[in-house]
């Protein structure tokens, strides 16, 4: 046994070693630390498709190049972890000893390593989900992530809410990049911001507190037929976010069932208000029994698509805005008002502007649904832009077609276009039409363009014009044929355009 002088001098020799260490100044990170910590953060919080991400990703490795770390999802998780791994020794001792200020710069690689740990499950949970539908599935990789960023600092809350932002990140990247592809400058900028549209342009805020409150944030797109539209609806409706709920180790809902679509083209006027907000059974002649509406189908955590937004009637506009302001609707024949939680995604081909300057769209209906408009690029316009972009979606289309990546089907269907379409074709019908005609090809080796719809000059000289891909002898050449198919006259259209009679034969002619 000790004596007792023994014992107080230990005893002594421990508090001071406790003083001591707890007077020892906290470290503090250095000017690197922080230079390479705050640029993460701007890739970790930024957007993927974003043209500077590319820049900020080589700043954190000098002397990689852009393709060595965005072409492998891995690579620059590799060069954070050993940034983190000097403190998060022992539990995270030296991290949970730095100053406020420096350890809130560690967040950002916390969250980096941990969203990369589990990218491999993330895909595979999305990949089942998408094949097999049904009741959301079993995650059993998500609590030693959880266990992760408690570990690092994070509350427990705040950490399941991270992971489920894991997966909504996720489920973005997947469809917006898979389903909306193309390496034209307009492509990169469509996926840049349906990303913003789903996260805002920084996520820093979105966490902080656009999480929970997107149903007040309408989209609506505007596109000519075939250009994508729904694409991009349902790239926004399957990326909501999704709570996870960690004592049933599941998220509270399947992405793939909270998005519902329709087109509001296809339903009668007598029939349109019963398919948006449901009816009563004895509602009106024929209601045999009731019908849930899509506002009702529609989940909290989903969106509701309403395609051909343009055709509704005013009375719909106005029963429509009605939900979007007050967030509630009632089935006809009820008195029962129900709540709307979810998010409205509108579209149109039309010209809205000109349907509002005639009274047929109401400007506080617009208004309504504009709190971002996205505008989707026709296929005209994309191969303008890069010439390359129509062999990259037939590449693209046909692996999908067939389920085979290769270039001797590509180039049959290439080959095709070359010899039966007339150079610069226009794809009135765009990526639509394309899908068709590679189908076509396919089955029969040959695809020849059917005629254009009466209107579809106008739409393809001003789509031509939006892409400022018109010459100006090419500009006054398509307007006066398309004056003179009006008129039949040649003195008509050089009164009209104030040209030479002589003139405007050459431009018809030509």
């Amino acid at each position: 046994m000790f004596g007792k002088s023994k014992f107080l001098d230990m005893a002594l020799a421990f508090n001071v070693g406790v003083a001591y260490i707890k007077c020892m100044p906290a470290p503090n990170l250095s000017a690197a630390d922080r230079d390479f910590f705050k640029t993460l953060a701007e890739v970790v919080f930024g957007n993927p498709f974003s043209p500077i991400r590319d820049q900020l990703i080589v700043r954190l490795a000098p002397g990689a190049t852009p393709g060595d770390l965005t072409s492998d999802p891995e690579a620059l998780a590799r060069v954070v972890r050993p940034q983190l791994e000097p403190w998060m020794r022992d539990g995270g001792a030296a991290l949970r000893r730095l100053g406020a200020e420096d350890r809130a710069m560690f967040e950002p690689a916390l969250l980096y390593v941990g969203y990369h740990r589990c990218l491999k499950q993330l895909d595979a949970l999305i990949e089942s989900q998408v094949a097999e539908g049904a009741k959301p599935q079993r995650v059993d990789f998500a609590d030693p992530i959880i266990e992760e960023l408690v570990a690092g600092g994070f509350s427990e809350a705040r950490a399941v809410r991270f992971f489920a932002f894991y997966f909504q990140l996720r489920r973005a990247f997947y469809f917006i990049n898979r389903d909306l592809a193309g390496e034209c400058e307009s492509m990169q900028r469509l996926r840049e911001s349906l990303w913003n549209n789903i996260f805002s342009h920084d996520m820093r805020g979105y966490e902080a507190a656009l999480w929970n409150r997107m149903e007040h944030f309408s989209t609506l797109l505007l596109g000519d037929t075939g250009t994508g539209k729904g694409s991009a609806a349902a790239a926004i409706g399957r990326s909501e976010f999704i709570p996870y709920l960690p004592a049933e180790r599941r998220f509270a809902a399947n992405f793939t069932e909270t998005f519902i679509a329709i087109n509001l083209s296809q339903f009668p006027e007598t029939l349109i208000e019963s398919e948006l907000f449901g009816h009563r059974k004895g509602a009106f002649t024929g209601a045999v029994e009731g019908h849930e509406g899509v506002f009702a189908r529609c989940s909290s955590h989903g969106a509701l698509f309403l395609d051909e937004i343009g055709e509704v009637s005013i009375p719909v506009q106005i029963k429509l805005l009605q939900v979007l302001q007050e967030r509630a609707f009632t089935a006809l024949g009820s008195h029962e008002k129900k709540r709307f939680a979810g998010r409205v995604i509108a579209a149109t081909n039309q010209d809205l502007g000109q349907k509002r300057r005639d009274g047929n769209f109401r400007d506080d209906f617009y208004y309504r649904l504009c709190s971002d408009v996205i505008r989707m690029p026709t296929l005209q316009q994309r191969i303008a832009e890069s010439q390359a972009e129509l062999y990259h979606l037939v590449k693209l289309l046909v692996a999908r077609i067939t389920g085979v990546e290769g270039s001797e089907l590509v180039m049959l269907v290439m080959q095709a276009f070359e010899k039966e379409l007339p150079h610069g074709y226009t794809w009135p019908g765009n990526v639509r039409e394309l899908e068709q005609a590679v189908r076509r090809v396919l089955l029969t080796g040959r695809y020849v363009a059917e005629a254009t719809p009466a209107g579809s000059e106008e739409e393809t000289l001003l789509a031509r014009m939006r892409s400022d891909s018109l010459s100006a002898d090419e500009l006054l050449g398509r307007y006066s044929k398309m004056l003179y198919k009006r008129s039949g006259k040649y003195t008509e259209v050089a009164t009209h355009m104030g040209l030479d009679v002589r003139t405007v034969k050459k431009y018809v002619e030509s």
